[in-house]
């Protein structure tokens, strides 16, 4: 073993499989894990919200068995990541510090800085690109500019050519001769004061084995019905994946070298669905970079005049699923109990509060942000400009979706409105989606008095639309 030591800089990607800066650290001889704890980041617009805390306490705590088995425990410090790396450096007697780059425009500024700090590239510090299939500026427009529509960026982005292949996990890990001072995960204050992550205990097991155990689950069981069921809200047909590529507990790339691996893959639909789907995921971290100012503010410059509405009591009652309308009150709920929804869901929620309340997007990713286990600036980003219409890819604003028709289609047996709306389960499933319609006798029966058992619908469908219509024809031009 070379007499080297190198410190790997754990960050959101809380893995052992395809981690290059592992990978390469193992390879140089002695490993010092590392997970910096910047207090700072809690003060930042986009800092972590309170679900994704609950999920990185998880991971930290899965991650840190795993190197542990390994044979080099994580060493986790809070204070200034610059500061912490030499602190350790030089009690290990480090040489090298690895780590894999950011995708986000702020952390990786902040990336350069750390950088800078210890001494500039080429001296102590290698980064390595592990979180995206292709580099960013890899996949431009024949002018060279930043694509704003997913089809074609998917294209190119093929024509590029297979991703890097994923690096192997190593195997076991040499210690440091001099063992520095830890914190435990627990004193890191991640978790909620009042212990309102029941649900999300039950429904998730953070950590790269959690995340290894359920892609292989979706792969062996709902793949080849993905493109039928991944819309259904009622039919575990999607990956629910998101959380664990946001953290980094499996890489993109294995994701797609699974997928690839069948031998004619472009023509299974699942298959294929589920890569574009991934590639929608690689569209809106391009799209974070070439527009960084978009979590804050509209691609769509017109959109910059939209006559937003402020209404504390109508975002209050979407928050808490109590607007009158099965489908979207049961999506809230689910929201708030796993810290996750199906996308259908968000989607259908997402129009709700943009056109039928006419309240800002910007209002409806704050919530996403701090209540979504998967929270991702650029795919919340992406997700809730394109449902307002103003940004990349954007559905047109006079696409608002019907909360009645689309809890019909997605949810026909109204399945998921009884499991989140226990006030509704007892209602025939003629009525379920809009329980408004139900004769006195049926809801009588259900058990059910609109505006006291369950809320009267906080906004008419039709007028709402009409209002919105309304509201676009001011910003056009």
């Amino acid at each position: 073993m070379p007499n080297t030591t190198t410190i790997v800089w754990f960050r959101r990607d809380l893995r052992l499989d395809d981690h290059p800066a592992l990978a390469a650290a193992a390879n140089r001889g002695r490993v010092v894990p590392v997970y910096i704890h910047d207090p700072r980041d809690s003060s930042r617009r986009w800092g972590a919200g309170g679900a994704s805390k609950w999920w990185l306490h998880k991971s930290l705590h899965s991650i840190s068995e795993q190197l542990s088995e390994l044979g080099s425990p994580l060493v986790i410090r809070r204070g200034d990541p610059a500061e912490q790396l030499r602190a350790v450096a030089e009690l290990t007697g480090a040489d090298r510090v690895m780590f894999n780059e950011a995708i986000e425009p702020d952390a990786q500024e902040r990336d350069e800085a750390i950088d800078h700090a210890l001494g500039g590239s080429g001296s102590m510090v290698d980064r390595f690109s592990a979180d995206l299939l292709w580099p960013i500026g890899s996949v431009l427009t024949q002018g060279g500019d930043p694509y704003q529509v997913f089809s074609p960026f998917w294209k190119t982005g093929l024509k590029n050519g297979e991703p890097d292949d994923p690096v192997p996990g190593p195997k076991s890990l040499e210690p440091p001769r001099a063992e520095p001072e830890s914190i435990g995960v627990d004193a890191l204050g991640l978790l909620p004061s009042i212990d309102w992550a029941g649900g999300m205990r039950e429904r998730w097991s953070p950590g790269e084995r959690g995340a290894i155990a359920s892609f292989a689950a979706f792969v062996r069981d709902r793949i080849d019905r993905y493109h039928a069921d991944r819309d259904r809200l009622d039919t575990p047909g999607w990956s629910a994946m998101s959380p664990h590529i946001h953290f980094g507990e499996i890489s993109v790339r294995r994701i797609w070298h699974v997928m690839t691996k069948h031998p004619n893959w472009k023509k299974h639909e699942g298959r294929e669905h589920y890569l574009r789907e991934i590639g929608w995921r690689e569209f809106a971290q391009h799209l974070l970079n070439h527009f960084p100012h978009t979590p804050d503010r509209p691609l769509r410059d017109k959109f910059s005049r939209f006559p937003w509405r402020e209404d504390a009591a109508q975002l209050r009652a979407w928050q808490k699923g109590i607007t009158g309308y099965p489908a979207i009150d049961a999506a809230m709920r689910n929201l708030w109990a796993e810290g996750w929804m199906p996308n259908r869901a968000r989607m259908m929620v997402s129009s709700f509060l943009c056109k039928n309340l006419m309240i800002s997007w910007q209002r409806g990713a704050e919530w996403f942000w701090d209540t979504l286990v998967d929270a991702d600036l650029g795919s919340n980003t992406l997700g809730w400009q394109w449902t307002a219409g103003c940004g990349a890819d954007a559905a047109p604003y006079f696409r608002i979706f019907n909360p009645i028709t689309q809890g019909e289609k997605f949810d026909p047996d109204g399945e998921y409105v009884r499991r989140w709306i226990p006030e509704l389960r007892g209602l025939d499933t003629a009525f379920i989606h809009k329980p408004w319609d139900a004769p006195p006798l049926a809801l009588q029966a259900a058990g059910i008095t609109l505006g006291e058992t369950y809320p009267e619908r906080i906004v008419d469908h039709p007028a709402s639309r009409d209002r919105a219509l309304a509201a676009l024809e001011t910003i056009k031009g």
